[in-house]
């Protein structure tokens, strides 16, 4: 469902909704049926994100319907794990096509007679020129093609070739099928495009019974026909083939889908070529699609990312019809936003380093009372145990501070989130490292809470666990995958693997979390105060916590906004 705020649904200069309106006005159509066509060869994108919620989005806002139709025309990349993931993604994102799970394979033996039907209007042939030679005959942006010497064939003889094309006479790459159109069209995908060709090859729902397969720009436009779509939405990668799908549409005689084409989404530090992920996943860089360094759907909602905060970035971004390039600060400040509202805090030290409180009762262990959301009031407190000897994270400890350091350092005091202000006295150092190992600190028994009666003023606050009931926990922090703001354009020799950041991925052990963690499952989500927010991983088992950082606690977004105002 679309939510209150979607700027789908209330946006006055939503260009799609403006010629959706006008349709139904001037009586093109009656209603609104619109489809969502992924191809089942990988894992869903944020860009595909965008896609969903523009389709399934516009049919919800006029009282229409969308369709899940899988483009699978392809069978040698395709597979049912990916369909499987794609339909996960889209109902993870709040949208349902009830009974409306379609297949181009579906349309398989229509769209075989759609094509005989060119061939006997004279309209297409068999083409016995290999892929090169095609791509040669073609021509270019300031040359027209040149006609295939195949191209005046009888009815009768393209016909015969066809159908011993679909029995699987001939091997992959002997011949093709394609519209007779004009070589010397401006627009290149009019100079006799493939309509089919040969693979031999099992197809994940019609077996062996197929030898040949459309094209996507045969399957595309008269799949949406054979459906009553309406409006068919597409990236503006489809703009300049438009006109061939007109072209179908007219001379088959069917049903008139209209298209209209949008800016596809792209962000910064991203890469969004399915090729390209694929690349990734194939050659290990990075553990599978949902990889929480991914951009994929499934990474996404490993890593911690929330339906409502994509859901509103998208709503956010808005429908262009221009490209451009959006700061992937953006989506982490929505992701950022929601979980604010939602996780829970914890106390969680990544780097511990053991605190003694000399003056504390070695036996005695206290409880504080500590807010599990300021954000929500209905998610109450928490008990966190406290004793003598305590962790708190190497960063808040300086021998020698530097200037504006308000943490723990020597003679210093500092206040314990929920617990007692302490002073260092002393530390310990690794002989051989020089790392500091141990501080011996004293605690003030009046400043339960962290509030000193004689009004002294503590200016820094720290997190800690209670040495004696933490639990270990293993930590993946995961920063962006890649090291420049725009991979998709590289230096001359070079690939957008040359600038993949080798520090993507830091993982640690031995990280310390309050013993209130023990029952957390994959998906939950916390705040670690003073760090950031962290997800469950689905590595974890109830010996092994794993978590994964979502988003740190910094907001780039929000300082970029408030420079800019």
């Amino acid at each position: 469902m679309m939510t209150e705020n979607s700027s789908l649904s209330t946006e006055p200069s939503h260009f799609i909704k403006e010629a959706i309106q006008e349709d139904l006005r001037n009586g093109r159509f009656d209603h609104v049926q619109t489809r969502f066509p992924p191809e089942p060869n990988g894992y869903l994108h944020i860009g595909h994100a965008k896609a969903i919620c523009i389709d399934f989005g516009m049919a919800e806002a006029f009282g229409g319907k969308c369709n899940l139709r899988f483009d699978d025309t392809n069978p040698v990349k395709e597979d049912t794990e990916y369909v499987d993931a794609i339909k996960e993604d889209i109902h993870w994102l709040g949208f349902d096509w009830e009974d409306r799970e379609l297949y181009a394979s579906d349309y398989f033996e229509q769209l075989y007679q759609f094509a005989l039907q060119l061939i006997h209007k004279g309209l297409a042939y068999v083409d016995d020129l290999s892929a090169d030679e095609i791509r040669e005959y073609r021509g270019t942006l300031t040359e027209p093609g040149r006609e295939s010497p195949y191209r005046n064939r009888s009815v009768e003889e393209n016909l015969e070739l066809f159908e011993r094309m679909r029995k699987g006479e001939f091997p992959e790459g002997a011949c093709v099928l394609r519209a007779k159109i004009d070589m010397a069209a401006g627009n290149i995908n009019l100079r006799d495009p493939v309509m089919y060709r040969i693979i031999h090859a099992t197809h994940h729902r019609t077996g062996d019974q197929w030898r040949i397969y459309p094209m996507y720009d045969f399957a595309h436009g008269q799949s949406d026909s054979i459906e009553g779509v309406t409006h068919s939405l597409c990236d503006l990668a489809y703009e300049d083939h438009r006109p061939l799908y007109n072209w179908f549409i007219e001379q088959l005689g069917i049903f008139p889908t209209r298209q209209i084409e949008f800016a596809r989404l792209n962000l910064t530090y991203t890469i969004l070529s399915k090729r390209y992920l694929k690349q990734l996943v194939d050659t290990g860089v990075v553990r599978g699609w949902n990889d929480p360094r991914m951009p994929t759907l499934s990474g996404m909602r490993r890593r911690g990312y929330t339906t409502e905060a994509v859901r509103n970035f998208i709503d956010q971004v808005g429908v262009a019809k221009n490209e451009n390039l959006i700061d992937i600060a953006l989506l982490e400040h929505n992701v950022r936003d929601d979980l604010n509202r939602r996780a829970l805090r914890v106390m969680g030290v990544l780097n511990p380093v053991k605190v003694v409180i000399t003056n504390y009762p070695e036996h005695l262990v206290e409880e504080f009372d500590a807010i599990n959301n300021p954000e929500d009031e209905s998610a109450g407190t928490r008990k966190i145990p406290f004793s003598r000897v305590i962790y708190i994270d190497q960063d808040d400890f300086r021998e020698v501070p530097p200037p504006k350091y308000h943490r723990l350092a020597p003679d210093r005091e500092v206040r314990l989130r929920y617990g007692y202000i302490i002073k260092c006295q002393d530390y310990v150092k690794d002989p051989t490292s020089g790392k500091v190992v141990e501080i011996h600190c004293t605690y003030d028994p009046e400043t339960r809470g962290g509030y000193a009666p004689d009004g002294r003023k503590v200016k820094g606050t720290i997190h800690w666990v209670s040495a004696q009931h933490a639990i270990d926990v293993e930590v993946r922090l995961y920063d962006r995958l890649f090291t420049v703001a725009n991979p998709n354009k590289v230096e001359d020799g070079k690939s957008f693997l040359d600038y993949l950041n080798p520090d993507s991925l830091a993982v640690q052990t031995g990280c310390k979390v309050e013993p209130g963690l023990a029952n957390a499952k994959p998906g939950d989500r916390f705040q670690f105060e003073r760090k950031g927010f962290f997800c469950v991983d689905l590595d974890s088992t109830p010996e092994n916590l794993v978590f994964n950082l979502t988003v740190p606690l910094r907001d780039t977004w929000a300082k970029i906004e408030a420079e800019s105002k």
